[in-house]
């Protein structure tokens, strides 16, 4: 019996990823350059900032691994002290700018993921109580929305950060700075979803599967759980991609203006930010590497959240 059962779950598996393959979104992808060149730089980035501590040749933030001599080496030139030679150079402390732009990488891919995910939870949850249940609630949440959409998302971190970091221990700022980056911008981020999903669900919660299971005794909450968020997940899924690329954006600004990651745990932004005092004595290195990084990992998460919209739409099939 058992083996009889291993097989049929075996089939059932082979099934569902055969039925995958040929959905119209895999063949989509499969015949989509862009989709592939994109999801390829990115999947590539995330791999990288994951294993930085297999694939970095230095470790940048040791300061026991670091030589004051091997500052300002340029990209690929032996320096004229130490005689040691970095790929794409160091900066004022010697640090590896690869080996910098792999462990920066972690933290930026880490606050645009967390800080989305924050997102989607609270939009989510927000849109489908506004959805299904209307009236005053609706009204609160979508004016609360109305409001916060007035002011510029990053303003909006800013306030946000400052406020989570005034009442922060000073002796636990730095420590959690991080955590506090990810709640500003999550929270600067939740509008959107809870608009799409509230809109989804109005239409949603009037169609006959949701009037049967009020019918049967359904309470509100399976009912929005069960039954309307699956529905409404696409447009949840093509907004979390285009989210991630401009959370990954406000991390890199306000690190960028100081108010964002500590200089402990640098990220992408936080380079940037160190890099732009050297560009115009000559060291362009440290500033070019880590922003062409961000240049790369934000178009390709654009334009992979550009393609799962056309793919996703059942208008352009």
């Amino acid at each position: 019996m058992t083996d009889n059962s291993n097989t049929v779950q075996a089939e059932r598996a082979r099934s569902r990823i055969a039925m995958a393959w040929d959905s119209d979104v895999a063949h989509s992808f499969r015949r989509s350059p862009v989709a592939l060149l994109s999801s390829t730089v990115v999947l590539l980035l995330v791999l990288s900032a994951v294993f930085a501590p297999l694939i970095a040749p230095h470790d940048p933030f040791n300061p026991a691994t670091l030589n004051l001599m091997n500052g300002f080496t340029p990209p690929g030139e032996a320096n004229m002290f130490t005689g040691d030679s970095f790929l794409l150079g160091t900066d004022d402390q010697g640090r590896d700018v690869f080996s910098t732009i792999l462990y920066g990488l972690r933290i930026s891919l880490f606050v645009g993921f967390a800080a989305v995910a924050l997102a989607l939870v609270i939009g989510v949850t927000l849109g489908l109580i506004a959805g299904y249940v209307g009236g005053l609630t609706e009204t609160i949440i979508m004016r609360v929305a109305d409001v916060q959409l007035t002011f510029p998302a990053i303003l909006v971190a800013m306030l946000i950060f400052g406020i989570a970091k005034g009442i922060t221990p000073p002796e636990y700022r730095d420590q959690m700075a991080i955590w506090v980056l990810i709640l500003a911008i999550g929270l600067s981020d939740w509008v959107q979803f809870a608009r799409v999903v509230r809109g989804a669900t109005l239409v949603e919660r009037s169609k006959e599967y949701v009037q049967a299971a009020r019918l049967i005794g359904r309470s509100s909450f399976a009912i929005m759980l069960r039954h309307i968020l699956p529905n409404v997940l696409s447009p949840v899924l093509v907004i979390a991609t285009i989210s991630l690329a401009l959370a990954i954006i406000a991390e890199a600004t306000l690190s960028f203006l100081g108010v964002g990651a500590p200089p402990t745990e640098p990220s992408l932004g936080t380079l940037i930010r160190i890099g732009q005092g050297f560009l115009f004595s000559g060291e362009w290195w440290i500033l070019f590497f880590p922003a062409l990084t961000l240049l790369a990992l934000a178009l390709s998460v654009n334009l992979l959240g550009d393609w799962l919209r056309d793919a996703l739409n059942p208008r352009l099939r």
